[in-house]
C-alpha cells in the first residue's frame, strides 16, 4: 500500500495545512508520497525534512518585514511576495532549509507548476530541489501578483492554477491512499476571475494562461468532485477548515495566522487519533 498526502495551495491559508502537518510530525506520521502545489509545496519540504516549527515561523516571524509581503515588492520587484528572500535568503541563511534530511527521507516528493505559454500543469520530483528552490518559487507565483519564473528552459507560474489539488497525479504516481489537506472549507464555491480585461492585459504574452485563469474556477470545481468521488470509494481522507478561515492568502496579521495554525494542529491530531490505522495496514 502506498500513503500519498496531497496539499492545496492558498498562500498565507498554509498556515493552516502547516498546522497539520506539525501534528503529523508530533506524532511520528509520515506518508509514503507528497505533492504540492504553491504554497503545500513550499509548505510540505520542511515537513520532509522533519524540521518541525520551521514553516510556522517562515510563515510568521517576518510577516511585516516589507521584504516578505508588500506593495513595496510590488513595485520594485513586481511581485507583492517577496521571491528571492522566500526561496534564496530564508531556506539558504536565516532559516536553514535542511536538503540533506529532505533527501535522506524515503518520502517521495513531487511540485506541480503551470506552464505558463501551454497552460497545462507540470509536476517536479524531488530531485528538482537539488537545482534549490526555484522550482518552489515557480509554483508559488501567483498570476498578476508575482512574474514568471524561467526553471530548465519553460516558463512557469503558480501551480495551483492548473491542477489545484492534485489527486490525480497521486494516482498517476500508484498511491492507493490519499490524505488531502484543504485550506478551504469543504462548501467553498470558487468564484470566477474579476476584472477580466486588465487581466487580459497583464497576461497578454501568454494567452493560453489567461484563458485557464478564466475557467479556473471550472477547474478547481471539477478537482473537488474528484475528491469527493475518491472519498465516496474509501480511497481518499480529507483534512479542511470545518468553517473559512478568518485569514485570506495575503494575510499579515499574525495573531490570525496562529489561529489558523492551532486550528490545523488540532485538526491533524484529531484525524490521527481516527484515522491513523487505516494507514498502517
Amino acid at each position: 500500500m502506498k500513503t500519498g498526502l496531497v496539499l492545496e495551495g492558498g498562500g498565507m491559508r498554509g498556515v493552516y495545512t502547516v498546522g497539520v502537518l506539525d501534528a503529523f510530525t508530533k506524532h511520528n506520521f509520515m506518508p509514503d508520497y507528497l505533492i504540492g502545489v504553491s504554497a503545500g509545496a513550499s509548505n510540505g519540504v520542511s515537513y520532509i525534512s522533519g524540521q518541525k516549527g520551521r514553516a510556522l515561523r517562515t510563515n510568521t516571524e517576518y510577516i511585516n518585514d516589507k521584504r516578505y509581503l508588500s506593495f513595496y515588492n510590488l513595485l520594485t520587484k513586481g511581485s507583492l511576495f517577496g521571491m528571492d528572500f522566500l526561496y534564496d535568503e530564508l531556506p539558504k541563511t536565516i532559516d536553514p532549509f535542511d536538503y540533506d534530511s529532505f533527501f535522506a527521507n524515503p518520502c517521495d516528493f513531487k511540485v506541480g507548476v503551470t506552464n505558463a505559454e501551454t497552460g497545462e500543469a507540470e509536476f517536479y520530483g524531488k530531485d528538482s530541489l537539488r537545482d534549490g528552490s526555484t522550482v518552489l518559487k515557480a509554483s508559488a507565483s501567483i498570476p498578476l501578483v508575482a512574474p514568471v519564473v524561467e526553471y530548465k528552459g519553460r516558463k512557469y507560474l503558480d501551480g495551483g492554477t492548473s491542477s489545484p489539488i492534485p489527486v490525480n497525479e497521486a494516482l498517476r504516481d500508484g498511491c492507493d491512499k490519499l490524505i488531502v489537506i484543504l485550506t478551504r472549507h469543504r462548501k467553498f464555491i470558487k468564484p470566477a476571475v474579476r476584472f477580466q480585461t486588465f487581466c487580459s492585459l497583464v497576461m497578454r504574452k501568454y494567452p493560453a494562461m489567461m484563458d485557464l485563469l478564466k475557467r479556473h474556477h471550472i477547474v478547481y470545481r471539477e478537482n473537488q468532485k474528484e475528491v469527493a468521488r475518491l472519498e465516496k470509494e474509501g480511497k481518499a481522507w480529507v483534512i479542511a477548515p470545518e468553517k473559512p478561515l478568518v485569514i485570506d492568502r495575503f494575510e499579515k496579521n499574525k495573531d490570525k495566522l496562529l489561529v489558523a495554525y492551532r486550528q490545523g494542529f488540532i485538526d491533524g491530531e484529531k484525524f490521527l487519533e481516527k484515522y491513523r490505522t487505516e494507514f498502517e495496514k
